[in-house]
């Protein structure tokens, strides 16, 4: 071994995880209707889904902490019973006009 090389690391690594008889089962029939090829699929797929959603959260997150700046610097709007009525009717409109347009 060489003193001024490091020596070489593999970053892969296998990881052994014990499913609950019931996860098992939803595997298996997701393999068996050919929606995975294999467990490793699965549980790889699952491991995506997840973190898609984690970066969702990340990201709403962050823009909670934006919307509550804004506030903190009084660019906020003020809402009374009436304004929030009307804001609503404004909202039901414009949903209404998008999906007619569909």
């Amino acid at each position: 071994m060489f003193v001024d090389r490091p020596s070489f690391r593999s970053y892969a690594w296998n990881m052994h995880v014990q499913l609950t008889p019931e996860q098992s089962s939803f595997v298996d029939v997701g393999i068996q209707e050919g929606r995975f090829r294999d467990r490793e699929e699965a549980v790889r797929q699952a491991l995506a889904q997840w973190e898609q959603r984690e970066r969702a959260r990340i990201e709403l997150l962050a823009s909670l902490d934006l919307a509550e700046q804004s506030l903190d610097a009084g660019e906020g709007e003020s809402y009374t019973g009436e304004t929030l009525h009307e804001l609503v009717e404004s909202v039901k409109v414009r949903g209404e006009a998008s999906l007619a347009g569909q």
